[in-house]
């Protein structure tokens, strides 16, 4: 049976006001349905009409500049927001913040896997994850603005343990996005640059009876496409809009080592600059295992791929970003998000199911500010709601977290000469502060649970001991009182036995991480059973 091929125009009439549509992809354009969106824009510019709408979008979709989830922008268009980052979407930010739409930041896992949930016609996503976070109903549910008044999650109790219920979603119109469509909907993803979480979504529209339309550059015949290669199936599909200018990412056209189609040599990744953020890549990749299971996220975490290519020991440890690569270097930059040179990559969902359930080793994430007990904020500042994207499903999942970050922040400068650390200018903004504003990372918790954190700066390492944060490491050349102390608004523990920082990270040559490597235990979870 053939589906409907229509203009994405026609996809945006089909909107009624007041409905719940939901938007495919991640970050810069990977797997954004961008022309249908940039129709529903113009269609309320000429009309007025679709109003009072609520958008859900598993991960942060735009901006590069006013795309995405910034096509529901205007005064009137949208009534909600359901996401897990709106990061992308500034416009949006401005949005919840004035409290002139309902907002949540709900985990980007949680809404993947809800996906699947809502698939199968069950009664919600019921995990751990979010527990003694900002998510956990008895803090904030995961509001964003005061009107958001309705409880998207629940506490409830399994067996004498506490877990979360997040209720699924109503769907009403959901435009995802594949590459190419044969004439009975049959969808394949050969140039995109992440799977999602497309199957699931489609999965759940079709349960919910919602209109699917999915956006592809290119139309074949019938019953001529790998059957193999088949993403979405066309009897999940409603219509088909085809564009033929769709761009992989926002930033670019086409590259075939986004979608695995070619490997690429390892010194054409992009080696980083000698920066304060170099330092701090370079601390965190000491952390890394022969072996080891590895996440990296957003920010200067990213960087971790390139310290670990530069270093040559990318192939002697696995990493992985939640979008569903395994193995290979994540990017960095505009088209972070996906990934080059990697082994495998499975949707969303299911690289979720993984993190959960405590397959990654150690996890490298970013951290904007630190309390005094070592709980972290990345979410929101004030004005600024940046949202939580997967950072709560891996922290409070994996066996060790490296937060890396600046000390400071905004205008630090700083310097190296012999093997030690100057700083010329000191950030305008503390970044350990007394109290943060939500928890996104609940440090007693995960150590009632046994993981372990470490939080590394350019100038200082910290963990959490059992009286709080505590002072282990310290960069030559940095002077304690002057440098460390007197830039946070707490006193840390000083750890007895205060390390120096290792000199190599303060030159610009290579550090030999190799040689180390090699001996370090392999990073596995748990031992396996195994032949003799």
């Amino acid at each position: 049976m053939k589906t409907r091929v229509i203009t994405a125009d026609e996809a945006a009439n089909l909107i009624q006001n007041g409905d719940n549509v939901l938007a495919s992809g991640s970050g810069g354009g990977h797997g954004v349905p961008q022309a249908v969106l940039d129709a529903v824009e113009r269609r309320f510019l000429e009309t007025g009409a679709p109003r009072d709408l609520c958008l859900i979008h598993a991960v942060g979709i735009g901006d590069r500049k006013l795309k995405g989830a910034a096509c529901f922008r205007h005064p009137g268009m949208l009534r909600r927001s359901i996401t897990s980052a709106l990061i992308d979407s500034p416009p949006l930010i401005d949005l919840a913040r004035d409290d002139k739409i309902e907002s949540w930041t709900l985990p980007q896992g949680v809404i993947s896997q809800l996906m699947r949930e809502m698939a199968a016609g069950r009664p919600g996503l019921v995990t751990r994850t979010g527990l003694h976070t900002f998510i956990d109903p008895r803090q904030l549910g995961a509001r964003q603005s005061p009107s958001a008044k309705e409880d998207l999650v629940r506490l409830i109790e399994i067996e004498g343990e506490d877990w979360l219920l997040f209720r699924p979603i109503p769907l009403d119109l959901v435009f995802l996005r594949g590459t190419t469509a044969d004439e009975n909907g049959n969808v394949t993803m050969e140039e995109e640059a992440i799977p999602g979480e497309m199957l699931s979504t489609a999965q759940a529209a079709r349960r919910q009876g919602a209109t699917v339309v999915v956006q592809v550059k290119r139309l074949a015949k019938a019953n001529t496409l790998p059957a193999r290669e088949v993403k979405i199936p066309g009897i999940l599909v409603d219509y088909v809009v085809v564009d033929p200018e769709q761009r992989q990412t926002y930033a670019t056209d086409y590259n075939p080592a986004y979608s695995g189609e070619l490997r690429v040599p390892l010194d054409s990744l992009v080696r980083l600059p000698f920066t304060e953020r170099k330092i701090i890549a370079r601390r965190a990749a000491l952390e890394l295992a022969k072996g080891a299971v590895c996440n990296l996220g957003a920010g200067i975490s990213t960087g971790v791929s390139a310290v670990a290519s530069e270093e040559g020991i990318l192939d002697d440890i696995i990493l992985s970003n939640e979008q569903g690569f395994i193995g290979g270097a994540p990017l960095t930059g505009v088209d972070s998000g996906t990934a080059q040179n990697y082994d495998a990559v499975v949707d969303q969902p299911y690289q979720f199911d993984f993190y959960d359930g405590g397959g990654l080793d150690v996890a490298f994430l970013s951290f904007a500010e630190v309390d005094p007990a070592g709980n972290v904020n990345i979410s929101r500042f004030g004005d600024k709601i940046v949202g939580v994207g997967g950072f709560i499903n891996i922290s409070q999942n994996a066996r060790k977290v490296v937060f890396s970050g600046t000390f400071t922040s905004g205008g630090l400068q700083i310097e190296c000469c012999d093997n030690r650390l100057r700083i010329v200018q000191e950030g305008r903004h503390r970044k350990f502060v007394p109290q943060i504003e939500q928890i996104c990372y609940n440090a007693g918790f995960a150590a009632e649970e046994g993981r372990v954190a470490l939080f590394v700066t350019e100038r200082g390492v910290f963990d959490v001991g059992p009286n709080g944060l505590r002072l282990i490491e310290i960069a030559p050349g940095v002077d304690l009182e002057q440098d460390i102390l007197a830039n946070m608004a707490f006193r840390p523990e000083i750890a007895a036995d205060l390390k120096t920082m290792d000199a190599r990270l303060f030159s610009e040559q290579p550090m030999g991480l190799a040689a180390g490597l090699a001996s370090a235990p392999e990073g596995r979870r748990k031992p396996r059973r195994t032949l003799n």
